[in-house]
């Protein structure tokens, strides 16, 4: 597929010369839209942080966007603005999210004069999932509970609620803690089974990732299964066809799925182990180097995944993951973190293809955005000021890793399409150098309390945070 770019020039961000503290704005209701969009497509790279995505543009374009610089003879810290280079760097809503779990803070003002400030607090997946779902922040590990273990409604379930399809793809195993923020409920993310049963037994359409028991990370069959994301008897059943899924895990399979008629309900896992590509052998150091799996990419999934969905006539939510950068990030690999960036970048591209050629910005809105960081990438010198990245097309610019674990600093979102525009508006607050930014929560909550907030699913009182407990479970 020809990535699509969007060239805009720009300079330096007008960034405050002196840090200023949070300020939020008075929080005016927001107008629920008369007609919610039809579709709803939000695209998570899981660990991608501004710096990750600059890592993946210079290599591929030699241009980035939205790093930040300490200027050395003031002190001050601004952004730099640069050039642009992805699709959904010209989406026409562009603000900033904070990730942490329930009990945690985000403080602009210390963020920017402590440069280790970013390195406690942090997210995991499980928590980050799950409020950008259900619009409830919960601690981490937990898949779609409040903090005292209640179940939330996510917006897949507001979705099939209102008649419509819902979707989850990852590019890392299909139970893990972002696809199944989207999809189910449990007390904690490493349930991996149980997770899978109950992804099984869900009345979503789609579900796609890696986690194959019969394959290793090379793509290469096992001499024993290796049951770690899901079990022997339910893979068995799936397989067998003894369930009501369609299975899917041969590249040509998953490839078919991308055009022409599709089957009502899909589970797709790819014949990989932990990751599409990310896990595979080799150690080249740089992108592309060591040969890759004979797989189906995450666009090709995503694809399929919209071939799948389209078929409901009353609209769809699905859920993306570019889930093995924060793998990349973690093991601080900017070869890897490229590859895996990049790949994320193609599946936003098929969105956006998808949406210009079957759809319309009119009935369909896209958010691309992140979970949380993942490994503290700045430029080389970075600690206790803050560098840039910098390199040439087809060149690993030169950079610091940070950190081996997430981080507590502030991720991207943008966003095109139905209903955009409300998103916008829930960016209350203001962080001093990366300017207007709102709450994880608010992802889902747009959703639920807004566009989506007239569907049969919408519901209060049982006592929750937002009134969506589900009695019963």
């Amino acid at each position: 597929m020809t990535r699509r770019h969007a060239w805009i020039s720009a300079g330096l961000a007008g960034s405050t010369t002196a840090l200023i503290a949070a300020t939020a704005v008075p929080a005016a209701a927001v107008p629920a839209a008369p007609h919610g969009p039809k579709n709803v497509i939000v695209l998570i790279g899981d660990g991608m942080g501004y710096n990750q995505a600059a890592e993946a543009s210079l290599y591929e374009n030699g241009t980035s966007s939205k790093q930040v610089a300490t200027d050395p003879a003031t002190g001050a810290v601004t952004e730099v603005q640069g050039t642009p280079s992805q699709a959904h760097e010209s989406f026409p809503v562009q603000v900033d999210m904070q990730t942490f779990a329930s009990g945690g803070s985000y403080d602009p003002q210390q963020v920017w004069t402590d440069f280790d400030y970013v390195k406690n607090g942090a997210t995991d997946s499980g928590a980050a999932g799950t409020a950008m779902a259900t619009g409830v922040k919960t601690y981490n590990g937990g898949i779609g509970v409040d903090p005292a273990g209640n179940e939330i409604e996510n917006i897949s379930e507001r979705a099939i609620s209102m008649g419509k399809a819902a979707g989850v793809v990852s590019s890392v195993p299909f139970s893990h803690a972002t696809p199944a923020a989207y999809a189910v409920h449990d007390e904690s993310r490493n349930n991996y089974h149980a997770i899978a049963d109950k992804e099984l037994a869900s009345e979503l359409s789609v579900v796609m990732g890696a986690g194959h028991p019969y394959y290793d990370d090379d793509n290469q069959p096992l001499e024993t299964p290796a049951y770690d994301y899901i079990s022997s008897g339910s893979y068995e059943a799936l397989a067998a066809g003894q369930t009501e899924w369609s299975f899917v895990e041969d590249g040509a399979d998953f490839e078919a799925l991308t055009a022409g008629d599709a089957p009502e309900k899909v589970f797709g896992v790819a014949q990989v182990g932990s990751t599409l590509q990310q896990g595979r052998a080799g150690a080249s150091g740089q992108p592309y180097g060591d040969p890759l799996n004979e797989v189906p990419s995450l666009a090709t999934m995503t694809a399929g995944a919209l071939n799948v969905l389209d078929g409901d006539e009353d609209g769809f939510s699905l859920m993306v993951e570019g889930g093995a950068i924060d793998w990349a990030g973690h093991a601080n690999d900017s070869a890897r973190n490229i590859e895996e960036t990049l790949a994320f970048n193609d599946a936003v591209d098929t969105v956006v293809d998808w949406v210009e050629e079957n759809s319309s910005w009119k009935e369909t809105l896209v958010v691309v955005t992140a979970d949380h960081e993942t490994g503290y990438l700045e430029g080389p010198g970075a600690d206790p000021a803050w560098s840039t990245l910098d390199g040439a097309s087809g060149a690993v610019p030169a950079g610091s890793w940070n950190s081996g674990g997430h981080t507590n600093m502030l991720v991207p979102v943008y966003a095109k399409g139905a209903g955009a525009k409300e998103l916008d508006r829930r960016a209350r607050m203001t962080d001093p150098v990366r300017g207007a930014y709102l709450d994880n929560t608010d992802l889902a909550n747009l959703l639920l309390e807004d566009l989506w907030a007239e569907g049969p699913g919408a519901s209060a009182g049982n006592g929750s945070p937002r009134g969506r407990e589900m009695a019963g479970r």
